[in-house]
């Protein structure tokens, strides 16, 4: 059984990842903060302990990996998360971005299509301490309709497409964040779905994430 801690040398090392996300250009101060407070460790195996915050992406196992934590913040950022909105999430993987958008306020409801990964869930770290979310095992690009519709929708793998399926599920006023396109390199993208029903498109830098996947493994 692992022991989870949390020492001064974590919290001085996450200090520093603040400050270099900063650094890279986030500014918004409730990220940061969420960011701060969460010790990354957590959610990697304890042989990454030393270096878990890096800027950087780690294996999970399944060909998954955690997210640089640049990334994540980037990706946050754009959803401008308020609390109690309801934000469906594509790619469990960790939980580590899960439980960002948890110490935002946010209402998660997570899909996993790994079954090894979502198997892992139950013994989720945090699960006392963020309420606000639900676990599924299920097939990303068909999100989960009889809980929407939803505030946010965040995409954590590389999609070929804008899923429709999704798109469908989203309130009028909300945003979807994924980065698209197949090959080494994604652009990110936000999608406002306007009141009348059409989207509006903004694009941001490039990124690099594993491929979006249909069915579940």
């Amino acid at each position: 059984m692992r022991i989870y801690e949390d020492t001064y040398q974590h919290k001085g090392m996450r200090k520093q990842l603040v400050e270099t996300l900063k650094e890279k250009g986030i500014t918004n101060q409730e990220v940061l903060t969420a960011i701060n407070n969460i010790p990354r460790h957590y959610f990697l195996d304890s042989a990454f302990d030393k270096i878990a915050y890096e800027d950087r992406a780690f294996p999970i196992g399944e060909a998954q990996t955690i997210s640089q934590p640049y990334t994540v913040a980037f990706q946050t950022q754009l959803l401008e998360i308020k609390r109690n909105e309801k934000v469906l999430e594509i790619g469990s993987g960790s939980l580590y971005q899960t439980t960002v958008l948890l110490e935002l306020g946010a209402k998660v409801y997570t899909i996993e299509r790994q079954k090894k990964l979502y198997e892992k869930h139950k013994n989720y770290h945090f699960k006392n301490k963020y309420l606000n979310i639900k676990f599924f095992y299920g097939d990303g690009f068909e999100g989960l309709p009889t809980y929407g519709p939803f505030d946010k929708v965040l995409i954590t793998a590389a999609a070929p497409f804008i899923p429709p399926k999704l798109i469908d599920q989203m309130r009028p006023g909300g945003m979807m964040v994924l980065p698209v396109d197949e090959g080494e390199s994604q652009r990110m993208l936000r999608i406002t779905k306007l009141p009348d029903g059409s989207l509006h498109e903004e694009s941001f830098h490039n990124f690099s994430f594993v491929p979006m996947l249909t069915g579940k493994n």
